[in-house]
């Protein structure tokens, strides 16, 4: 038989196996275990780790054959999972489930734009985002769409209704663009925050149509823009053309965000409302265009992204075939490469916006899935090193990545 294994940058990485020892120098506190949740493009899976996250057991698939563009756990009770879906016979919809994927129940009213006066108007073809609403809001989840828009619900996912006036106001409508502009598969309503010492402080990103930000709870919003670039040739002036990948805001000190975008990788502080560009630091032959993105979530000078090639022909792979995640540990004025245990060539794929998840144990553990189906893991203890192991493979490819502590 054909050992087709890709070389590695460690030997010791490349031998893991899903369930296999290894990895991290520490591990995380006696009683605490994690849960990976897979969104993927035939369905999700739920990767349940050990105290250590040294033995991994993959529980699923849910939704065989369907969409999912993202599943997340309800961090305010620890047990209640909703699901993005786009069925075959259903269209696009959202599940929940109260015991940790044991069982399932479809939203009575899934996102849905109004129609309008003429029986007309645009049609979600797949929710994108989800976010759960404030700690002191229990029961209030966030989605966003693709055509972009903007939905709540205040029952725990039952029922959706749109949010805010952004749906039907002819500004927004011209920031989105239409369902041909930019992303192949639609543009996206994504990176919904809320602010976690306020509920009425809002943000969301579409791609395309740049960053917004609401103080009222969403009577209004505004763009915030400043600072960001768009493609040569176009005009920056017009929020259209600004294309946010991915955005962060840093728990331990929430007046910090740290963005991926289209391009470049940045970050702002507030009450600034001018982005700053931090991906120059990045090495030339690798850039700073990419999909995902995380941060610590107790130290706001560290972050992670996952480059990919940005060359003029678009490939979407890891650059040069060799996959790396990249770390700063100081705001961005410079980025160590993270490879040990990632294939060494040939390994021609990427992350997406939503695969890359944090699980917030200590030492940290981080978590990435790839367009090839693989689900990797690595453990930061304030080094260089991280020490990827593949955890999951074989599965289909990976839209969403998220990580959670349980117990």
């Amino acid at each position: 038989m054909t050992d087709h294994r890709l070389p590695t940058r460690a030997a010791a990485g490349a031998a893991e196996q899903p369930g296999a020892r290894g990895g991290a120098a520490r591990s995380a506190p006696a009683g605490v275990r994690v849960v990976v949740l897979v969104a993927t493009r035939k369905g999700a899976w739920l990767l349940h780790g050990d105290a250590a996250r040294r033995a991994w057991r993959v529980e699923g698939p849910h939704f065989l054959g369907h969409i999912v563009h993202h599943l997340v756990l309800d961090p305010r009770d620890g047990r209640t999972l909703l699901a993005a879906a786009k069925t075959g016979h259903l269209g696009p919809t959202v599940f929940r489930s109260t015991d940790l994927g044991q069982s399932w129940q479809e939203a009575a009213r899934p996102p849905a734009f109004a129609k309008a006066a003429d029986g007309n108007g645009r049609v979600v073809d797949h929710t994108f985002w989800l976010s759960p609403g404030h700690a002191s809001q229990p029961g209030v989840w966030y989605a966003g769409t693709s055509p972009q828009g903007l939905f709540r619900s205040e029952d725990g996912g039952a029922t959706w209704a749109p949010f805010s006036h952004i749906n039907d106001d002819p500004q927004y409508i011209e920031w989105m663009g239409t369902v041909q502009d930019g992303t192949p598969d639609g543009p996206k309503m994504h990176s919904i925050i809320v602010d976690p010492r306020d509920p009425a402080h809002l943000y969301f990103a579409m791609s395309g149509g740049g960053v917004h930000e609401s103080v009222d709870g969403g009577a209004s919003f505004r763009p915030l823009v400043d600072g960001m670039e768009v493609v040569e040739g176009f005009d920056p002036t017009v929020i259209t053309f600004h294309d946010p990948h991915c955005v962060r805001l840093c728990p331990s000190n929430p007046d910090r965000l740290y963005q991926q975008n289209h391009c470049g990788i940045y970050r702002l502080d507030r009450p600034g409302t001018t982005w700053q560009r931090i991906g120059t630091s990045m090495p030339k032959e690798v850039g700073d265009v990419g999909f995902t993105m995380v941060v610590h979530p107790r130290r706001d000078d560290t972050a992670w992204v996952l480059p990919m090639d940005g060359a003029t022909v678009w490939p979407r792979t890891s650059p040069g075939g060799a996959p790396a995640v990249y770390v700063t540990r100081d705001g961005g004025a410079s980025w160590q490469r993270q490879d040990d245990g990632l294939p060494a060539a040939q390994a021609w794929w990427t992350v997406k916006r939503q695969a890359m998840g944090i699980d917030a144990a200590d030492p940290l553990g981080l978590y990435f899935g790839t367009t090839s189906g693989e689900v990797w893991m690595g453990s930061d203890d304030g080094s260089v090193r991280a020490n990827w192991r593949c955890i999951a493979r074989h599965l289909p490819e990976i839209y969403a990545v998220e990580a959670a502590k349980l117990g």
